[in-house]
């Protein structure tokens, strides 16, 4: 038999075992790679939990949103991450963009596109297909409810502009704010994008109620109809 075993967090050097480093100063000194090193728990036969956590990172970039983008299949070809360890991870990445969203919007108040944006983002940012989302606001520009109308590949989504407004007249909005993502980062309104804007604000209008803005999601950042003067068909 072999004489190898998996590494465990308890058979590592004492200055690399990220568990105790968070007890004794706490968890903002980890890197990036302990922490997801204390949620696989163990490595390979040829790497500790923190040297495999590096090698994940590295595959995208370094960056937590491009991994968050990433489903279970692409972490379990990892050597020594499995079904749970991938699900573990997937976990932990939704619970932070969770939190992020409830942090922002303890007033679910909209006072302009960041506030919107930021409401939008951790929902869409981190997804590799297109969703269509509308947020209902009251007179008060207070939100009343928001919902996905439509969800496709990268190419775009369908929409229907009946399923957009007969909650916001039943709900009884004042105004809505359109929102969807570009997987492939592209910060730039395509022509389908602006007809459909175009359409459903028309739509609106004859219903007295206001598209205040359309917010395009990208990585990190985002596109404001309003800000750039694009409601002014």
């Amino acid at each position: 038999m072999s004489d190898y075993k998996k590494l465990n967090i308890k058979d590592w050097a004492a200055e690399d075992r990220p568990r105790e480093k968070l007890l004794s100063k706490g968890a903002r000194s980890l890197s990036d790679a302990e922490l997801i090193a204390i949620l696989i728990g163990s490595g390979n036969l040829e790497e500790t939990a923190v040297e495999l956590s590096r090698r994940i990172l590295a595959a995208v970039n370094n960056k937590l949103n491009e991994l968050g983008q990433k489903n279970i299949e692409f972490l379990k070809t990892f050597n020594g991450i499995g079904e749970a360890k991938a699900v573990t991870i997937a976990a932990a990445l939704e619970l932070g963009k969770r939190r992020k969203d409830a942090e922002v919007f303890s007033n679910n108040k909209i006072t302009g596109s960041k506030d919107a944006a930021d409401y939008f983002s951790p929902l869409l940012e981190d997804l590799s297909h297109e969703e269509f989302w509308v947020m209902l606001l009251n007179r008060g520009n207070k939100i009343i409810d928001t919902f996905m109308i439509s969800q496709g590949g990268i190419s775009g989504t369908v929409i229907d502009v009946r399923i957009i407004l007969k909650p916001a007249i039943e709900k009884l909005a004042s105004a809505i704010i359109l929102c969807h993502n570009h997987p492939s980062g592209t910060m730039q309104a395509s022509d389908a994008d602006k007809k459909i804007t175009r359409k459903i604000k028309t739509a609106a209008e004859t219903m007295d109620i206001a598209v205040l803005d359309h917010i395009i999601i990208g990585h990190n950042n985002y596109l404001s109809f309003a800000d750039e003067g694009m409601l002014n068909f």
